[in-house]
C-alpha cells in the first residue's frame, strides 16, 4: 500500500485542480458564456467580450467585482451584458473605487467602515464638471510629484470616462431600444438617400425624409465621438486596421450602402431580447452569430474562444496552488517519510510544471509572441526557467532540495504575476521598440533565464544558510551538494546574463544607433554579468567556500531584483516602458530580507547547528590564497598535498 500512496495522493489533487479548471456549468436563461466568447477589438487586439468585462472592472476597482443596487455579486460579464444592453441598471451598480478620503470629501463623502467602498455611476452623476475640473488640475502636475488626491481624482476621471465610452459601444446609451432604433433607421436610409439625390439634382424631394436621414447621420458622427472597442467585424476591410469598425463606422457606412451591415442588427436584435427578458430569442440570436463569425472571421473566434477557455481555467492559479502543496510535501520529506513524500512532491512537481508549461505556450499562441513581452510574462518565464533548472538537480541529487527550490520559487514568481495582472491586459499590443519577435525570442528570453538561474543560485544559498543555522540534518554531504549545485547554477547563470546582455547591446545598436547607453536597465544587466562573475572568481581563487558562495548568491537576488523590477520604478531611461510604483514597498522588504539572511550566513560558527559548515572567515591564508603550478610542484617534492 506505502509503494502506491505517492500515486494514490496525486491522483485525488490532479482530479481536485483538473475539477478546478473546468469552467462551472452556467444556470438555465441567458447565454451569458455564449456573448462572454464574442469576439471585439479592443487597444490593438482581439479579445473575448468576457476579458473586456474583467479588463475593465479591474481598472474601476482593485478586486474586479461589481455589486448590484441590491447588493448582489454578479459575473463581470454580466456586469458587461448590462452595460451594453440596459444601461440604466448598471448604472445603479457599485463599481467604483474610491480609497482617498480627499476625493471623497469632494462629494460631501465620508469613509467610516475602514475600508474600501464602491461607488455607482449614479452616485457620480452630480459631481461631473467637479471631477472634471480636479482632474484637469492634477494632469498640469508631472505624474511622478503627484500626491494621493490628485492620483485618486485622475483615476476616478479615468474610470467613469471608460464607463461613458462602453456605454456607447454597442448601442447610444440614451436609445430605448436600439433594436427598434435601427429598425427606424433602416427604414429612413432608401427614402433619405433618395432624398439626398434629389436636391444635389436640384429637383423637388421630400424635406422630411432629408431631415429623418441627417438626424441619424448626425447621432451617428456624434457617437462615433466616444469610440473605444469595436464590435463589429468588416469583411470588406483592406487591412487589418480596417477589419473591425465602431458601432457608428458601421451604421454610417450603412447610408451610401443602403443596408445595415448584419453584426450592427445582431446587436440591435440582442438587446432587445436581453430587455424584453426573452432569453430563448437571445440565445438564438448567440447561436446564429456565432455561425456568421465562424465564416467571416475564423481565426479570430477561434483565438478568442480559447482565451475564454484559458481564462476560465487560470492555469497559472492552479500551478500556483500545486507548487505550494509541491513545497510542503518536500520540507516534510525532509524530516519524516522522505521517500514517500520525496516521491510525491516530485510527481506533483512535474504535474505543475506541465500546466505551467501549457498556460506558457498558450500565451505564446494567443499572442503571437515568444514567452517574454511584459513585466507579467517575465514573472511567469522567470518561475518556468528556474522550476526547469531545479528538476535537472533533483533528477541527479534526489535529496528534494531540486523540489523544493522548484516548489517555492515557482510559487513565488506565480505569485507576483497574479498581482501584476492587475496593472490591465496582460496579452497587450506591444510597442513599437519592442515589436520584434526575432530579438524577443533572443535577448529577451537569455535575458529572462539569467533571471532564473540567478535567483535559483540565491534560493539555494538560502536553504544553505536557514538549514546549516537551525537544523542538525545539515551534515557534510549534504553542505558539499549543495555548493556544487549554486556553483553550477551561478556558472548557467553568467553564461545567458552575459549572452543575453551583449545580444541586447546588438538590438539596442539597431533600434537606437549606439551599442550602450548606460540606461538604468542596461547597468542593471550588467551588474548582474558582474557579480556573478565576483562569485565565480572568488570560488575559483578560493577567496569563499560553500558558506561564502551562499552568502554571495542570496546577495545576487537584491542585485537581480533590482534589475528586475527597481530599475522599472524609476520611470527613466529608454526601457521605461515597463514603468511601475506600486511595487516599492514589496521590493523594499524583500530585499530587507535577503540582507537579514546574509547578516545570518555571517554568524560565527558556533551559532550553527549543521556540523559540517566551513566558516569562511576562519580559512588559513594558505587554502584562501590562489594556488600556482609552482607551489604544487613544491609540495609535491616534499610528499604533501595542496588544496584544490
Amino acid at each position: 500500500m506505502k509503494k502506491f500512496l505517492p500515486w494514490i495522493i496525486t491522483f485525488l489533487i490532479v482530479a481536485w485542480i483538473i475539477a478546478k479548471m473546468i469552467p462551472v456549468k452556467e444556470p438555465p436563461g441567458f447565454d451569458t458564456g455564449g456573448f462572454g466568447r464574442l469576439p471585439i477589438l479592443v487597444n490593438g487586439r482581439v479579445m473575448p467580450m468576457d476579458t473586456l468585462a474583467r479588463l475593465s472592472l479591474l481598472a474601476m476597482n482593485h478586486h474586479g467585482t461589481c455589486t448590484t443596487f441590491d447588493g448582489k455579486n454578479v459575473p463581470q460579464v454580466r456586469w458587461l451584458l448590462d452595460l451594453f444592453m440596459i444601461p440604466e441598471h448598471a448604472d445603479a451598480a457599485k463599481v467604483f473605487e474610491v480609497t482617498n478620503p480627499e476625493v471623497l470629501g469632494l462629494f460631501g463623502w465620508q469613509e467610516t467602515t475602514g475600508k474600501a467602498t464602491n461607488y455607482s455611476f449614479n452616485d457620480f452623476k452630480p459631481f461631473f464638471t467637479e471631477i472634471e475640473k480636479q482632474a484637469g488640475l492634477a494632469a498640469q502636475t508631472e505624474s511622478a510629484t503627484r500626491n494621493a488626491f490628485q492620483r485618486g481624482v485622475i483615476k476616478l476621471h479615468d474610470a467613469l470616462g471608460l464607463y461613458v465610452q462602453l456605454l456607447n459601444t454597442v448601442q447610444a446609451d440614451d436609445s430605448p431600444d436600439f433594436g427598434k432604433e435601427l429598425q427606424t433607421f433602416d427604414l429612413a436610409i432608401r427614402p433619405g438617400m433618395q432624398a439626398i439625390r434629389e436636391r444635389e439634382a436640384n429637383r423637388s424631394f421630400n424635406k422630411q425624409d432629408l431631415e429623418r436621414i441627417l438626424l441619424f447621420t448626425r447621432r451617428y458622427q456624434d457617437l462615433g465621438e466616444i469610440r473605444y472597442a469595436y464590435a463589429i467585424p468588416n469583411r470588406n476591410g483592406a487591412t487589418d486596421a480596417d477589419r473591425w469598425e465602431h458601432i457608428s463606422q458601421a451604421l454610417l457606412s450603412a447610408i451610401p450602402a443602403g443596408e445595415i451591415p448584419y453584426p450592427a442588427t445582431v446587436y440591435g436584435r440582442l438587446i432587445s431580447a436581453y430587455r424584453e427578458g426573452n432569453a430563448d430569442e437571445f440565445n438564438k440570436v448567440i447561436g446564429e452569430y456565432n455561425q456568421y463569425l465562424e465564416g467571416a472571421i475564423p481565426q479570430e473566434v477561434h483565438r478568442t474562444r480559447l482565451e475564454f477557455l484559458f481564462s476560465q481555467a487560470q492555469p497559472f492559479l492552479q500551478a500556483a496552488i500545486l507548487y505550494l502543496i509541491v513545497l510542503l510535501f518536500a520540507l516534510v520529506s525532509w524530516l519524516k517519510w522522505p521517500k514517500t513524500l520525496g516521491k510525491t512532491a516530485l510527481i506533483l512537481l512535474l504535474l505543475a510544471f506541465l500546466i505551467h508549461t501549457a498556460g506558457l505556450v498558450t500565451r505564446m499562441y494567443l499572442q503571437g509572441r515568444p514567452p517574454v513581452t511584459n513585466l507579467y510574462s517575465s514573472a511567469i518565464f522567470v518561475g518556468w526557467g528556474s522550476v526547469l533548472l531545479c528538476l535537472f538537480l533533483e533528477r541527479f541529487y534526489q535529496n528534494a532540495i531540486g523540489s523544493v527550490c522548484a516548489s517555492a520559487i515557482g510559487f513565488v514568481t506565480l505569485l507576483i504575476a497574479q498581482n501584476l495582472q492587475l496593472d490591465g491586459d496582460t496579452l497587450e499590443m506591444l510597442r513599437a521598440v519592442l515589436d520584434t519577435n526575432v530579438w524577443l525570442a533572443t535577448h529577451v528570453v537569455m535575458v529572462t533565464l539569467g533571471y532564473s538561474a540567478t535567483f535559483l543560485a540565491g534560493f539555494l544559498g538560502i536553504i544553505y544558510i536557514l538549514r546549516g543555522l537551525f537544523t542538525r540534518s545539515f551534515d557534510e554531504i549534504t553542505a558539499k551538494s549543495l555548493g556544487r549545485m549554486m556553483y553550477g547554477v551561478v556558472c548557467f547563470a553568467t553564461l545567458f546574463s552575459f549572452v543575453g546582455t551583449i545580444l541586447g547591446g546588438i538590438w539596442a545598436d539597431q533600434s537606437w544607433g549606439r551599442f550602450w547607453g548606460w540606461d538604468p536597465k542596461e547597468n542593471g544587466a550588467l551588474l548582474i554579468v558582474i557579480w556573478n562573475a565576483i562569485i565565480l572568481h572568488a570560488r575559483w581563487g578560493g577567496y569563499a567556500r560553500e558558506r561564502g558562495l551562499a552568502a554571495m548568491t542570496v546577495f545576487g537576488n537584491v542585485i537581480t531584483s533590482l534589475s528586475w523590477f527597481g530599475v522599472n520604478m524609476l520611470g527613466v531611461g529608454l526601457h521605461s516602458y515597463g514603468f511601475m510604483e506600486q511595487a516599492f514597498a514589496a521590493l523594499l522588504i524583500f530585499i530587507v530580507s535577503q540582507l537579514a539572511i546574509v547578516a545570518l550566513g555571517m554568524l560565527p560558527q558556533k551559532y550553527w547547528r549543521g556540523v559540517a559548515v566551513t566558516d569562511s572567515s576562519s580559512i588559513s591564508m594558505l587554502s584562501v590564497a590562489p594556488v600556482t603550478r609552482s607551489d604544487r610542484l613544491d609540495a609535491g617534492r616534499a610528499g604533501a598535498t595542496l588544496p584544490d
